[in-house]
């Protein structure tokens, strides 16, 4: 049985992972710790271990394996690397840091102490995605020569986030930018695991005014030229309604797969017979890639198990490459 620290109570998503953590039956909660007494009554509500204060102090208990760290993207940089030196495996809710200079540290530290370290990037586990990856990777669109993907909503106070998730968010320095780092952060890791490191980053980030009280740019879109390609990933914190939000599409010279998202979205793939699209069947997936807590007692219980590649660190890291060129090509 795994005992697994949380390392932060501040990012919305924490909740509904641990609720999967706890479903799995192989893994002890040991604890939570976080400044904010509201999150960590939250917390003993929920569910057991004891909670504190002190990350250090939770840190120092005995017998933990690992830690869900789920911070601000500023604070998880520093959370996780103290994991790791730990010799704790870490799963880090995205985008994987704050900084490229942060990145790099919790992939250092991850590597010097032996221990797996997994960014957990949400659409992974839409079946149909990851299916769409393979068939591009497989060379069944010829040539991809552009990856698109939109991730937008009306922001993160009208989707009912808490305000000590919005608190950091709306903060350029705890955050990293504002919807720049929040939204395009997913096209960024599927443009890397897809077409690679680019060779020029470009894009544009605006404020709508329509968040008077946001000083952060609520709407975004970067660009990544590659030799034979490009991609785009699209961030939007005022769109109204579902329409274009969290679809996916990869383009190649034999063909278009449409990715529609959520866990029951479908699948479209387009070519020159069949110009309007037909729908593609998900071959059975192992039960590993469910959700991320399945798939991150598995990499730890098995060394042998690779992290999915949305997942991987690296790639974690790449795209925090990409966001900081990013953010500096639109300042």
């Amino acid at each position: 049985m795994h005992r697994i620290a949380t390392l932060g109570l501040h990012h919305d998503h924490v909740w509904s992972n641990l609720e999967e953590l706890v479903a799995t039956g192989r893994a002890e909660l040991a604890g939570a710790a976080d400044t904010d007494a509201e999150l960590l009554a939250k917390y003993r509500g929920r569910f057991s271990g004891e909670t504190t204060q002190s990350y250090d102090e939770l840190l120092s208990r005995e017998g933990l394996t690992a830690a869900y760290v789920f911070g601000s993207n500023k604070l998880s940089e520093d959370l996780t690397v103290k994991a790791c030196e730990r010799g704790l495996h870490c799963l880090v809710e995205k985008p994987m840091a704050a900084t490229l200079a942060g990145a790099e540290r919790m992939l250092a530290a991850a590597r010097a102490n032996g221990v797996r370290l997994m960014i957990n990037w949400p659409f992974t586990w839409w079946p149909q995605l990851r299916h769409g990856i393979c068939m591009a990777q497989a060379g069944e669109l010829g040539q991809v020569w552009q990856v698109r993907y939109r991730a937008a909503h009306q922001g993160p106070v009208e989707l009912g986030c808490s305000p000590q998730f919005c608190e950091w968010l709306y903060d350029a320095e705890l955050n990293g930018a504002g919807a720049l780092m929040d939204y395009c952060c997913y096209g960024a890791v599927l443009a890397d695991v897809l077409l690679g490191k680019p060779e020029l980053v470009t894009g544009l980030r605006v404020s709508t005014g329509l968040k008077p009280a946001l000083s952060l740019e609520d709407n975004a879109i970067l660009v990544m030229k590659y030799p034979h390609a490009l991609a785009t990933t699209e961030a939007s914190w005022t769109q109204i309604g579902h329409l274009t939000s969290y679809s996916t599409t990869i383009y190649g010279s034999t063909g278009t797969v449409h990715i529609e998202p959520g866990p029951g979205g479908n699948i479209l793939h387009a070519t020159a017979d069949q110009p309007d699209g037909v729908e593609v069947g998900v071959p059975p997936q192992p039960d590993h890639l469910q959700n991320a807590s399945l798939h991150f007692l598995a990499a730890i219980e098995d060394p042998g198990t690779a992290i999915h590649p949305l997942c991987d660190a690296e790639h974690g890291r790449n795209a925090q490459w990409i966001l900081e060129e990013g953010i500096r090509a639109t300042a």
